[in-house]
């Protein structure tokens, strides 16, 4: 896909944030511009304003309108595994279970690279129709399941981050790796992707569990040869795989001490759920600038429990913390439904999450956690120019709930996004446009 090479103009309420309203109010955190013209150029942004201010600087571009609906940056998914995208919806299992289950069985077939890119093409076309323009993604233990989605990444222009599952214990024979071959395997597949176009590689041991203390040894090695890539992996999910983890570490203090020893708890290091954490875990992901992916439908589906988000972005021990669907072992591509599902993870802990700080989680706060708010996540001038059309009446019942299209205060602002977020799905995503071009609508 292309990037757009001349200048482009979109019409409609402009929404973005500037700042984390978890510690600023909306008034400081957000950008609001009701009738607003975005002015895109060779795929970055290139001004954005009041239609009224801008339209006779703008007077022979084109303006492709969206009356009444929000234009906003495209959403940022934090963790989500492609080759589960055959297994959304599997019944009746929790984690450990359903890995041995389901998973395990599946992530075989990825072996085949047509199966692969077939899939990832799936999988990424249900993102953009999502309006998920960039995420953190696990492919399988195969270099060519790897290949096969950085492939069909690149072919829609998209801005990823991905990277071949490391195991090399405690999983069917099938899919181990071995120490070594893991790390000669990443360190090929880094040269080949890493920072070609618009894609990015992550280090991904799966979990402590199906990882030696070599193979570990080895993803420490891979982050300080290339020190941009990013470490991805899954932490304190379940209370049997913590309890797992005692077993296998048993001289580590506690699950994050694991990863810490061998040099995994650093910024840019990403890892999933964190549900179990205790409070010195939460304070060494702090002072590591390390990021969490809250992964709620997943969360909720598995039976993990209820993450901590109220401690998480707490003043004493702020981490940068993204939202994502997991997928498979989440139940919905919808980072509208993602949203939905963590309001009810506060809610069952007496807690807020407001409209505000949940869009924020999807969009620049998601950004920040990927190290990427320099790229993507808001309108800033010359930031990529991926975003999407939202429309909050998509369906009779949004319509009716809301009456009026173009919210015209903070409050109503509120209410709108809130109905968005517990109604929204992907009807309600009108267009998702990658590099200036649309990419889905």
């Amino acid at each position: 896909m292309a990037v757009s090479k001349s200048l482009q103009a979109y019409r409609g309420d402009l929404l973005d944030f500037v700042d984390d309203p978890f510690y600023v109010s909306p008034e400081e955190s957000l950008r609001y511009i009701p009738d607003g013209l975005l002015i895109i150029e060779n795929g970055v942004v290139k001004e954005l304003g009041t239609y009224e201010n801008l339209k006779d600087k703008y007077i022979d571009i084109p303006v492709t309108s969206y009356p009444g609906m929000l234009i906003m940056p495209g959403f940022v998914d934090t963790h989500i595994h492609f080759p589960q995208t055959e297994i959304i919806a599997s019944y009746g299992e929790q984690l450990l279970e359903w890995l041995e289950k389901y998973t395990f069985p599946t992530e075989a077939k990825f072996q085949d690279k047509i199966y692969a890119r077939k899939v990832a093409g799936i999988f990424l076309d249900e993102l953009l129709r999502n309006g998920t323009t960039t995420a953190l993604v696990l492919a399988a233990v195969y270099p060519e399941s790897v290949d096969a989605f950085f492939e069909e990444a690149q072919a829609r222009n998209l801005r990823m981050i991905a990277g071949k599952v490391m195991m090399d214990r405690n999983a069917p024979d099938f899919l181990l790796d071995t120490a070594e071959s893991s790390y000669v395997q990443s360190k090929d597949l880094i040269e080949r992707w890493h920072n070609k176009g618009r894609l990015l590689y992550a280090v991904t041991p799966r979990f402590a569990i199906t990882s030696t203390n070599e193979q570990l040894h080895l993803t420490g090695k891979l982050l300080e040869e290339f020190s941009d890539v990013y470490l991805h992996t899954h932490l304190s999910e379940n209370i049997d795989e913590v309890e797992w983890v005692k077993q296998l570490f048993p001289d580590c203090r506690d699950y994050l001490d694991v990863y810490d020893k061998f040099g995994l708890v650093r910024e840019r290091s990403i890892f999933a759920h964190g549900v179990q954490l205790s409070d010195d875990e939460f304070k060494r992901m702090s002072e590591a600038n390390a990021t969490i992916a809250f992964c709620p439908t997943s969360n909720f589906f598995l039976g993990s429990g209820l993450f901590k988000i109220e401690k998480a972005k707490s003043l004493d021990t702020p981490i940068k913390v993204g939202l994502a669907t997991d997928v498979g072992g989440g139940t919905s591509f919808s980072m509208l439904q993602t949203a939905s599902e963590a309001y009810k993870v506060a809610q069952l802990q007496r807690q807020k999450l407001s409209p505000f700080q949940a869009l924020f989680l999807a969009t620049l706060g998601g950004a920040r956690a990927l190290s990427l708010e320099n790229k993507i996540g808001n309108f800033d001038v010359g930031k990529e120019a991926d975003f999407i059309v939202v429309d909050s009446q998509a369906t009779p019942i949004m319509a009716f709930r809301n009456p009026e299209a173009t919210a015209k205060s903070l409050d109503e602002l509120g209410d709108k996004l809130f109905s968005l977020i517990i109604m929204g799905d992907d009807r309600a995503i009108r267009a998702t446009y990658v590099g200036g071009v649309i990419a889905n609508g």
